[in-house]
């Protein structure tokens, strides 16, 4: 039987990695492209037409769900999110699956049993689609209280409020919590979603600060404010990010 093309949609490069190396591994599957954020995802999509695309939800420039409302021919689409909340099932979906992050690799081989059981499986129409995502979008995630992370052979629970900051590379993201650095394998972004934004910043893209943690903050040349954290560290805030901060400020 031929290998069946996939498309990756996915704006966290962490996510991705673990897609790709998934799908490598498989040999009904052959990855045929990527895209970093929505419009790049429906341009390629479009043009390249895959038999199955994992798509997350919220993206840049264009959301997974804004995606589907334009595609002119939908493959079978299996959505990937951070957000439990969006179970509006496969079924009432007609998508083949729905993975939550972060996902295992038994689950990811669960979803693929069914589009190669499947081929071909319809999706409905967008605005079936955009419906029922809509609904889920509405309601809040649950909020994280604790981590489980690895260190020299142990796995054990961190509480979130230990967390002084987060920083994102192409595979994992550093938290800086008790003096140390974890390595985690879950995007900044689906961390970001499940903490309480009064708490913890986004200060770029790659860096989420907790708040209570930060020792001072001032301008540089730039006007983009140095954020620098009780353990010594120094972060430097995007404009936008630094804007904010000034605003919070009494």
């Amino acid at each position: 039987m031929n290998a069946r093309t996939v498309f990756i949609a996915e704006d966290e490069p962490l996510a991705r990695d673990v897609l790709r190396d998934f799908i490598y591994g498989h040999d009904g599957l052959r990855l045929v492209g990527e895209a970093a954020d929505g419009a790049s995802a429906l341009a390629q999509i479009d043009r390249i037409r895959p038999d199955i695309v994992f798509m997350d939800i919220q993206m840049p420039e264009m959301t997974g769900l804004e995606v589907l409302r334009r595609l002119t021919v939908v493959p079978d689409i299996v959505f990937t999110t951070a957000y439990d909340q969006y179970a509006v099932t496969a079924f009432e979906l007609n998508a083949v699956d729905y993975l939550l992050k972060p996902f295992t690799r038994a689950r990811f081989d669960a979803a693929v049993t069914r589009l190669l059981d499947t081929p071909g499986t319809a999706v409905p129409a967008p605005d079936v689609v955009a419906g029922a995502l809509a609904q889920g979008m509405q309601r809040t995630p649950a909020r994280l209280e604790r981590i489980l992370v690895r260190d020299r052979g142990r796995i054990f629970p961190l509480s979130v409020g230990e967390i002084a900051y987060m920083m994102a590379d192409a595979k994992y993201t550093a938290i800086s919590a008790r003096g140390q650095t974890f390595l985690v394998r879950i995007g900044i972004s689906q961390l970001e979603a499940q903490l309480d934004p009064g708490r913890f910043m986004r200060i770029h893209r790659s860096a989420l600060v907790n708040l209570d943690f930060v020792d001072s903050m001032r301008a540089d040349d730039q006007s983009q404010l140095e954020i620098t954290m009780r353990d010594g560290a120094v972060l430097t805030a995007s404009r936008e990010a630094s804007k904010v901060l000034r605003e919070m400020a009494i």
